[in-house]
């Protein structure tokens, strides 16, 4: 439900701001600082869209937008600080699919990437259907988590897990199955972290942590969003224990 995005942005503090936002729309986002470090990402993780900033050490956004072209039908975006209706014009003619000068707002920036999402397919309105699990909530469209209809604030990381978790409500997902749908390529979640991140979740949305009523630990194999009792179910639900979960008993 998420896009895989590589930003190319050699200036850290710019690079932060877009990742930040792009992750707050619940994307998995890898930022690079080079040109060349870019291509190479690309063709090694293929991923659902491309911001190429224009002015970058060792190969500009330009020659990395016209290589990865010829290559790869992949969305990409050029961010730059040249304005001019030439400068424009030739990022579109080397195959960019969408141009922003800077400054910018990080909210154009993040409404022109689900602009370009959809066309390429990666989001449409069934990827951001909201997932019900009892009277537990998760809305991906709105980055949003309600309980009883009490708004939870998670982190991006949280959220993902938990995203990655109601979306098959009763299934035993292994750690690094959750660091897959979760978060993509982020090179800094490993599987005892994916413990910690779930720790938190439980911290905000149990009522009591320790005896966990949503995510449940399953021994030997990972966590799972228990699924509701058949009295809370819609009609037509299966019947509790359809899913197959293991032998191990969840805590």
């Amino acid at each position: 439900m998420s896009a895989r995005i590589v930003v190319a942005e050699d200036d850290p503090k710019q690079a932060n701001l877009v990742r930040v936002y792009l992750e707050r729309e619940g994307h998995s986002v890898l930022v690079v600082g080079d040109g060349r470090t870019a291509l190479e990402q690309c063709r090694t993780r293929r991923p659902d869209l491309v911001i190429l900033d224009v002015m970058m050490p060792v190969m500009d956004g330009l020659d990395v937008c016209r290589i990865l072209r010829t290559e790869s039908n992949v969305p990409i975006l050029l961010l730059t600080a040249r304005t001019t209706e030439d400068d424009v014009l030739l990022g579109l003619d080397i195959g960019a699919d969408d141009y922003l000068t800077k400054p910018y707002s990080p909210r154009e920036l993040a409404a022109r990437v689900r602009a370009l999402l959809r066309r390429a397919g990666v989001l449409t309105a069934g990827n951001q259907a909201v997932l019900r699990v009892g009277d537990l909530e998760v809305d991906p469209g709105r980055f949003e988590v309600r309980i009883g209809g009490r708004l939870i604030t998670l982190t991006a990381k949280e959220f993902g897990i938990l995203e990655v978790l109601a979306g098959e409500p009763g299934r035993a997902f292994t750690r690094a199955q959750i660091i897959d749908r979760a978060f993509g390529f982020d090179h800094y979640v490993l599987e005892r972290t994916v413990d910690a991140h779930v720790m938190n979740l439980r911290r905000k949305i149990e009522e009591d942590p320790a005896e966990p009523r949503y995510v449940q630990t399953v021994f030997g194999r990972g966590y799972r969003l228990a699924e509701p009792p058949a009295d809370e179910r819609p009609a037509g639900s299966p019947p509790e224990g359809a899913v197959a979960t293991g032998a191990d008993s969840p805590a």
